[in-house]
C-alpha cells in the first residue's frame, strides 16, 4: 500500500487515493460485487482499456480491490473490492447525492443511455450495503486461494482490446 504525501493531512491524501476521476466509478461498479474486466469496461464506457487497466493496477496497489487470475484461455480475470475499498461506499452515497441535489444526472438518465441502472442505485439495492462504523483497515495475509467465481450475466458481446 502507497503512503501519499502532500502536506500530512488526510484529506489531501484521501483526494489523492481518489482523485482520479475512474477510481469512484470502478467502486461504484464494483460495490455489487466482482467482475471481469470486459465488464467493466463495458459498465464504464467510455474509458479505454489502457486507462481502465492503468487505474486497475494502481487500485490494486492501493490495496482498494483484490485481482483474481483464474487463468485458462481466454483469460479469466476478476476483480472485487477489499475491506478497505468498500469503505468508500458512504462516500459513493454522499457524491450521488450531491449530484441529485446538483441537477447534475439522474438515475433515469443512467437507465435511458445505457439501458440499465448501476448497481448503486438506490432502486438496485438495500440499506444494509452501507457501512456505518468503518473498522480499522488490516492489510489481506495471504492465505489459501480465492474462491471459484460466482455465476455471472450472460454477455455475449466481444471486446477487443
Amino acid at each position: 500500500m502507497r503512503r501519499r504525501k502532500i502536506d500530512g493531512c488526510p484529506i489531501a491524501g484521501a483526494l489523492q487515493l481518489i482523485g482520479d476521476k475512474w477510481t469512484m466509478l470502478v467502486v461504484r461498479d464494483l460495490f455489487a460485487g466482482p467482475k471481469r474486466t470486459t465488464e467493466l469496461l463495458e459498465d464504464l464506457h467510455p474509458i479505454s482499456s489502457r486507462t481502465l487497466m492503468g487505474r486497475l493496477r494502481e487500485m490494486e496497489q492501493d490495496a482498494i480491490l483484490l485481482r483474481h487470475n483464474y487463468g485458462g484461455l481466454p483469460r479469466r480475470v476478476e476483480y472485487e473490492l477489499t475491506e478497505r475499498g468498500r469503505r468508500l461506499v458512504p462516500l459513493l452515497d454522499a457524491l450521488m447525492k450531491v449530484g441529485q441535489a446538483l441537477e447534475c444526472n439522474d438515475c433515469q438518465d443512467r437507465k435511458e443511455s445505457a439501458g440499465y441502472y448501476c448497481d448503486f442505485c438506490p432502486q438496485q439495492r438495500t440499506a444494509n450495503n452501507f457501512i456505518d462504523q468503518p473498522e480499522p483497515f488490516e492489510p489481506p495475509v495471504e492465505s489459501e486461494p480465492p474462491p471459484a467465481p460466482l455465476p455471472r450475466r450472460k454477455d455475449d458481446s466481444i471486446v477487443l482490446l
